[in-house]
């Protein structure tokens, strides 16, 4: 079948006014939970856009751990190719798909480094074996081959025998507060439901229907 001939009809369900709470957030939480519940094999991965300072446009998937304070937290290596963009231009998009539920959530605003004492308390909940990788590996960097990193990797796991692994300095969290939230749920003939939450400044969000 040539890619042309690929498509699917939408099915699975349907978004009414009348399913919209007034905190955009509310609903995010239902959809994740469900995506959890129909067994999307990682409902809390998400596409992270940046804008590079040439202007370059880069996408790629990261995890999302929390939502707090109104936004959605990552961590990641300051350091990196979307920690170099973020530090030059801290505005960033999300997108979830869930293809089982045949939702998306998209997401845009501004990004800021969460406060040091935050990145310490979640780098001490990961592996061991996940913080090693944290000192191990300056992300994006060009390696030799993959011994260079298994190398890295031993001797952080000699430095660090017999205690805690502390944070790097060049790694921790970022928050990303929404301005924008668009809720997209497919339905048949590619009339899908669409809604999106826009932020008014002192007045909440305000929601209209979008065009599919």
């Amino acid at each position: 079948m040539s890619l042309a001939d690929m498509r699917r009809n939408y099915r699975a369900a349907s978004l009414a006014d009348t399913d919209l709470p007034d905190d955009p957030l509310e609903l995010f939480h239902d959809w994740l939970a469900a995506a959890e519940a129909a067994g999307e094999p990682e409902p809390n991965a998400m596409a992270l856009a940046t804008v590079s300072p040439d202007g370059q446009p880069r996408v790629r998937y990261v995890l999302l751990k929390y939502v707090q304070d109104g936004g959605f937290v990552f961590f990641t290596n300051y350091a990196s190719l979307k920690g170099l963009d973020l530090a030059a231009t801290p505005r960033a998009a999300l997108v979830f798909w869930w293809p089982q539920l045949e939702r998306q959530i998209r997401i845009e605003g501004t990004v800021e480094r969460l406060s040091e004492a935050a990145s310490d308390a979640y780098f001490s909940e990961r592996p061991r074996g996940s913080q090693l990788g944290a000192w191990s590996s300056q992300q994006s960097a060009p390696v030799r081959d993959r011994n260079e990193l298994s190398d890295a990797q031993a001797a952080n796991e000699a430095k660090f025998a017999g205690q805690p692994v502390p944070r790097p300095a060049g790694w921790g969290g970022y928050l990303v507060s929404p301005e924008r939230i668009e809720f997209w749920q497919g339905r048949e003939d590619r009339l899908h439901d669409r809604f999106e939450y826009s932020r008014v400044a002192g007045s909440g969000w305000r929601v209209r229907r979008l065009a599919p």
